[in-house]
Parts: C-alpha cells; structure tokens; sequence
C-alpha cells in the first residue's frame, strides 16, 4: 500500500513531529551532557589545586613542598613562587606561564585541556598554583553519547512512522467496510443503514452517513409521492376531456366549450399548484403583506376578510395562495351554507382559520385527508396534500381539526 492520501498525510505528520521531539530530546540531553562534563572538570581541577596546597609549607622563609608528595602532581600542576616556577614539569606552556600572572583564580582551555589558576596566601610571598585537566575523555565521552542518542533517535522516528502506519491502516479499514457497503447497498438493499455501535469519530461519522441517507430516501420517497400526486390530480380532468372528445365524435356535436374550459383550469390550477410546491423552498425568503394575500385567495369566492392585521409573512404572495386557494376551494365544496375565514395573531405567526359549515373531520381522519387521493366526497382529493406539500417545503403549519365543521388552520411565520 502506498503512501498517498490521507494516509500518507497521517504518517508524515507522525514522522515529522516524532522528528522534532528527538531532535529536541538529542540537543537538550547534548547541552545537558557537556554543561555536566564542564562541570566535573571544573571540580576535578579544584580538588587537584587543593591537594596540591596541602603540600604546600614555608621553611626557613622559603616556600617548598613537603618532600615525597609533589611527585604525584608533577605532570598535571605547577607551582609559581612570586612568578618564579618552584615545582612542577621543567617548561610549562605559555598559557601556564600567563596564568600564573593573573593574580586571580582564572580558568582557560588550551587545546585539550583545561587549565586552572589559583593563588594562595602564603606568608610575605605570591604563589599560585596551575593544575591541568585533560579533556579528551570527556569530549569521547560525549562524541559516543551524541551518536547513541542520534542512532535512538532515528529509531524512535522510523517506530513512531511504523506504528503509525498501523493505526491509520486499522482506522481506515472502518471507511473501507463502510464505503465497499454503500456500494452494496446502493445495488441491492438502498434501505440498509452503517448502525455502528462505535463511540468513537469513525462511528459518529457512520451516523451522519445514516441521517444523510434517510435524507436521501426521504427525499426520493417524497419525489415519488410527487409523481403519484400529479398522476393523479391530471387523471381526471384529462379523462372528462378524453370522454367529452369521445362523445362529440360518436353523436357528431360539438364539445361543450364550457367543459373545456372548466378542465383547463383544472389542469391550469393543478399544474401551478404543483410547480409552486416544488419550487416554494428556494423562493422562502421574499414576504409579503397578509391583507393583500387574503384579499387575492377570497375574491375568487367572494368571502369577507373584515379588518386583518397589517402584518408582513416572511412567505412569498403565491406561496400564500398556493397553501389557502385549495383549502377554500374545499370549504365552499363542503359547505352547507357558508365558508369563511379568521385570522388571529400568535407570537411570532398568524392562524388562518379556513371554516365551513359542513360535515367537518373525523378525529381518526385528520392524518389521512393529507394523502393524495383521499376523499369523502366527488372531489379529486389532491388539494390538502399540495397543501402539506407545500407547508413542508416552506416551515408552515397546518392540520385539520376536528371540531363538528370543516376547519383547517394553517400557521404563517411573521416577517
């Protein structure tokens, strides 16, 4: 398997920043390493001046070491007496020889080593003692450190890269049984879901694969209840036409210009009614004023509308139309006497009331006379379910209430 993708990106980044940890860890412990070594040899060349003024005596006036120990010190430390060489090897460095000048305790590196300067207060006379410290071990001390910690380092960064690597091809193998299962259940079983039991980013992820699904499903089921809706709503009118046409040709009159008509607005009416359905979501941020929709839908039937409130929907004029021209075509077809309509402000939305004198709902009907097709009287049925429709797409409101008439109400939001 390659490394490519989001796989190749997760590695890297491993790879990267497990780079930068060693290298961090690799300087510190390096710095840390040579300050310690720095230190040690500091503390080696101060013991070593120490000893060495322990031999230290004056006789006589004279300065001189006690006989037996200076020997040990001879090729590591020099004793000065009033700049004057009194112990120590025969031709000392010229970094020695300046040290012991200074008059103060001083240290210096020469080449490989480290040098260190200290006077002793001595009866009536100037000495200092120099003591030497070689460096080579230490820096080979530090040389092997630095390689070990750069060969554990590369380690660590191709480990850190290797378990990477396994982690992101275990995850990852989620999102391959879930996308090979798509593919197969868009062949055979489109109704199937991912339903992880997971907790974890993967299993969130499969959820919101399963809501966008039934989304999908949703959308393609309401798609086909659509298509019903308009085949049935073009049916009849089409079929009266057809039978009309038919019936002219058998008896060799004419058609009754009136019937036409009648079924051209019929179909006129049902195919707006259905376009306005379809198209209502992408047009829910125009408004309009509610007087004006009412008086628009009610001149048709000529029903009174008194005084409504001078309030703005945030709904599109022929969206109101679309939503309550059904509903009163309905009421006036139920209705004994009379239709009529009432409006009342809730909060944040007005309540169209679509009232008629008739028969009314019956409590186990007011779901069902949503659904295309269904019908207690010679009407084709088609209106409350464009009118759903249409409500769904737009966030309005409306139910059938049962209440011993025919009452709709129908929720508007306020601009």
């Amino acid at each position: 398997m390659g490394l490519s993708g989001f796989r190749g990106r997760i590695v890297s980044l491993a790879v990267l920043t497990a780079t930068l940890v060693v290298a961090v860890f690799v300087v510190l412990s390096h710095v840390l390493l040579t300050r310690s070594t720095d230190a040690d040899t500091r503390t080696l060349a101060r013991t070593r001046v120490e000893a060495v003024a322990g031999t230290v005596q004056v006789h006589d006036g004279k300065v001189q070491l006690v006989e037996g120990t200076g020997d040990a010190f001879d090729t590591v430390a020099w004793v000065f007496e009033d700049g004057r060489l009194i112990d120590g090897a025969a031709h000392p460095a010229d970094a020695v020889s300046r040290l012991a000048t200074v008059g103060r305790d001083q240290f210096m590196i020469a080449d490989r080593y480290l040098l260190y300067a200290e006077p002793l207060p001595v009866q009536a006379h100037r000495v200092t003692i120099v003591v030497t410290v070689d460096l080579t071990p230490y820096e080979h001390s530090e040389q092997r450190n630095l390689m070990m910690s750069l060969a554990l380092g590369a380690l660590a960064v191709a480990l850190a890269g290797f378990i990477a690597y396994l982690g992101v091809n275990r995850s990852l193998r989620v999102v391959h049984r879930m996308s090979a299962l798509a593919d197969e259940w868009g062949d055979h079983d489109p109704d199937r879901r991912f339903a992880l039991a997971s907790h974890d980013e993967f299993g969130e992820l499969a959820r919101t694969f399963d809501r966008l699904l039934d989304r999908v499903s949703n959308t393609i089921a309401d798609e086909r209840r659509l298509t019903d809706e308009i085949a049935h709503e073009l049916r009849t009118p089409i079929a009266v036409l057809r039978g009309e046409a038919q019936l002219a040709e058998l008896s060799c009159l004419l058609v009754e210009p009136q019937v036409v008509l009648t079924e051209a607005d019929r179909l006129d009416t049902a195919v707006s009614t259905i376009l306005d359905a379809a198209r209502s979501r992408l047009r829910s941020a125009e408004t309009c004023g509610l007087e004006v929709a009412l008086r628009q839908v009610t001149q048709r039937h000529g029903l009174p509308i008194g005084s409504p409130p001078e309030v703005d929907l945030a709904i599109p004029l022929d969206v109101v139309a679309s939503v309550l021209t059904p509903l009163l075509d309905n009421a006036v077809r139920h209705a004994r006497t009379a239709a009529s309509l009432q409006v009342e402000t809730n909060g944040d939305c007005v309540l169209v009331h679509v009232l008629d004198d008739g028969p009314g709902f019956r409590p186990d009907d007011l779901e069902r006379v949503f659904e295309a097709g269904h019908s207690s009287s010679d009407g084709h049925g088609l209106g409350l379910a464009v009118v759903r429709r249409i409500a769904n797409a737009t966030g309005l409101g409306v139910r059938a209430i049962a209440d011993g008439q025919g009452h709709v109400e129908v929720r508007f939001p306020l601009a």
